[in-house]
């Protein structure tokens, strides 16, 4: 197994080029591929074809990772992963999440809520692997599988309380973890003041005026920044 320092190097090297690199990421990641295709079995299709897409899910998760998204790459990979496979079982139909998949999801809802109402917050996927003792992957697969909403999609203590996945689609309610590391790689092509605004915004639940403060401009100019940041990423997703 790669360490973190490791893998974001190899990540480097694949995404500059290094065939090598990039096919020491697929092995070593091989077993996390595997242990998703368990979720997709007897659904008709030969376990080959599924292994290759989730190569496939696996090869773009390589493309578009960034370190500064702030977690580790098996938990950017995983909906990245399941995305691919999901998107070819589509035409099939709905696919079905196991009963054991909707009792964790229902108590991964109810510890989200008591964490929001007691800290005012959202837990990380980190602390509610914790929590359940299960692995990061198996968080964003429940939330995945059950269409919850977590932390991006969530209103922030801001004057216009309004989530930036809302921004984005105008309110769509396709929320799917796929959709938002969509939008972490969309922030990755911001510059650098653009992304300091979001993190601030977004992940850290700073009002405009207290982002005003940290970069000595007004209010106003931070919501200007804002506004135009909103529909940079929103031309994105055409």
């Amino acid at each position: 197994m790669l360490e973190q320092n490791e893998a974001f190097e190899l990540i480097r090297k694949a995404q500059s080029g290094d065939e090598n690199a990039k096919s020491v990421l697929v092995e070593n990641n091989s077993p996390l591929i595997k242990s998703i295709l368990r979720r997709y079995k007897n659904k008709g299709v030969e376990y080959d074809d599924l292994y290759q897409l989730g190569c496939i899910g696996l090869l773009k998760a390589i493309k578009n990772f960034s370190t500064e998204f702030g977690v580790k790459f098996s938990t950017y990979a995983v909906p990245m992963i399941m995305g691919e496979i999901k998107r070819y079982l589509r035409d099939d139909g709905y696919i079905k999440v196991s009963r054991t998949t909707k009792t964790l999801s229902c108590k991964i809802a109810y510890y989200i809520d008591s964490v929001k109402n007691s800290e005012g917050r959202s837990p990380s996927v980190d602390e509610i692997a914790e929590r359940f003792g299960i692995e990061p992957q198996e968080v964003v697969f429940t939330i995945d599988s059950s269409k919850m909403p977590v932390s991006i999609y969530d209103k922030g203590d801001d004057e216009q309380g309004q989530a930036i996945f809302e921004k984005l689609t105008d309110g769509d309610q396709t929320d799917s973890t796929i959709e938002k590391m969509l939008i972490k790689e969309s922030i990755s092509k911001l510059d650098e003041r653009e992304k300091k605004i979001v993190l601030l915004r977004y992940y850290k639940d700073k009002t405009q005026s207290e982002v005003a403060k940290v970069l000595n401009v007004s209010q106003v100019q931070v919501s200007r920044l804002e506004t135009k940041i909103i529909e940079k990423l929103r031309e994105s997703f055409k």
